[in-house]
């Protein structure tokens, strides 16, 4: 009888006395009952709301409301619900700051060759794009093969750079048995890695279809699928490095789709989409039937998605790579000569966007990207994209990604200076969402 009447006290207290509108699941394991109410309005609409509160003697709760039936969306399976979200606090005074980082974009995709300058051997390993975090331990793996063996027996190695191909090169050395010493002018949190979103993107802005080698698709798979199965080491360790995070898709026009053969846009580049090639490693996108969830849109899609904590993870590869022996020196290179006054007869080359400028390499283009980060909030881990912002709630901070101009937005602007005003218009696009949800507004 008590657990009858906290429900029945709970339902009326929520229902009309200002309940959240994200909702909330309510069990009653007494009565083997389950009630999932996604959006107060939408319960308080629905054709079989009031029957229910009757059965539960509820009757007088409520006064009489004469409403249109409501056909009922297709069900879901209990795991595949829609489950409450905590709201992200969409204030323009929560940015802490904002940072600008530049994808190193290769037409041909990552430099990987291998040449000599002086009596040195260098091994290149720059020039990812928005992939560096994504493909960062299959490129470390491939190149530092290529170290050893123009070693020939040597195992002392020098890594240019400490970035996320740095780090994770100097790491993939050392497990073949190599003692590394890295140099750099900066380190986390003040690389440009540390910059990036964070997201399992391996094909983001990687390369052009129309530029690539023959058998450039094939070593890109071979890449992920190395990088993928060194990140499942990192799950469940201390911090969180790497994870598993939700992502939504809203839209209020259907999607045209980013696979191959989707189409190059008007003046635009045709980056190359790869991801069908991997389409096993990660679940597919569950479309969300209409009214199942509290998004005002007419589209609606959920997926999960690795998610990085860079500066977390960033501090876990500087600390096993330095408690496994490896060294670190601050220093600039200005010139490719200047590597040859290194001990190291071996030199793994990854410095990134300073790639463009180290080695006069002109093939690099700049592709800018802005993010203000929101103060964290502890119980909020998942991602929303939704006109053009890129929400995602990750546990070093909120990045809010705002590429109102698509997939071209950023092409070859090397500004690194950040923008507050269009910082801010990220922040209020989610605001917007928000408004939307609390009016009830809907489109289809």
């Amino acid at each position: 009888m008590y657990r009858k009447f906290w429900f029945l006290a709970r339902v009326c207290r929520d229902l009309f006395a200002g309940g959240s509108f994200w909702g909330y699941v309510v069990w009653v394991r007494g009565r083997g009952m389950v009630m999932n109410v996604v959006d107060r309005r939408r319960f308080l609409q629905g054709s079989g709301a009031f029957a229910g509160m009757g059965a539960l003697g509820l009757a007088g709760c409520a006064k009489p409301v004469k409403t249109a039936a409501m056909p009922a969306a297709p069900v879901l399976p209990l795991y595949d619900e829609y489950t409450p979200l905590v709201p992200i606090r969409a204030h323009i005074d929560r940015i802490f700051r904002i940072t600008v980082c530049l994808r190193p974009f290769r037409a041909a995709g990552p430099r990987l060759d291998v040449e000599k300058v002086g009596d040195k051997t260098v091994v290149h390993n720059y020039g990812h794009g928005g992939s560096g975090w994504s493909l960062s331990w299959g490129s470390a793996t491939f190149q530092s093969q290529k170290a050893f063996e123009a070693a020939d027996g040597a195992n002392e190695f020098a890594v240019i750079g400490a970035g996320a191909l740095g780090l994770t090169t100097a790491s993939m050395l050392q497990r073949m048995g190599g003692k590394v010493t890295i140099y750099a002018k900066d380190r986390a949190p003040f690389t440009r890695s540390s910059r990036a979103t964070g997201s399992w993107t391996p094909d983001s802005r990687v390369a052009l279809a129309s530029a690539v080698a023959p058998g450039f698709a094939a070593d890109w798979e071979a890449m992920a699928r190395a990088s993928f199965k060194m990140y499942e080491s990192f799950y469940g360790m201390p911090g969180s490095p790497v994870e598993w995070t939700d992502r939504w898709s809203l839209s209020d026009e259907p999607r045209t789709g980013g696979g191959e053969g989707g189409g190059v846009p008007p003046g635009g580049h045709d980056f190359i989409h790869l991801n069908d090639r991997i389409a096993d490693l990660t679940p597919r996108a569950i479309v969300m039937p209409p009214g199942s969830t509290p998004f005002p849109t007419k589209y609606v899609s959920r997926n999960s998605q690795m998610t990085f904590n860079v500066t977390d993870y960033s501090r876990q590869l500087m600390t096993d790579f330095l408690l496994a022996g490896g060294k670190i020196e601050t220093r600039e290179f200005r010139s490719p000569q200047e590597l040859t006054g290194l001990p190291q007869k071996v030199i793994v080359n990854c410095p990134g966007y300073g790639g463009r400028a180290l080695w006069n390499d002109t093939s690099i283009t700049p592709v800018r990207g802005q993010i203000a980060w929101l103060i964290p909030q502890e119980d909020a881990h998942y991602g929303i994209q939704y006109k053009g912002l890129n929400m995602l709630s990750r546990r070093d901070g909120i990045v809010m990604q705002y590429s109102k101009f698509g997939p071209e937005e950023g092409w070859n602007d090397a500004s690194e200076v950040p923008d507050r005003a269009y910082a801010e218009e990220g922040v209020n696009v989610l605001a917007e969402l928000y408004r939307r949800m609390q009016s009830g507004a809907r489109v289809g």
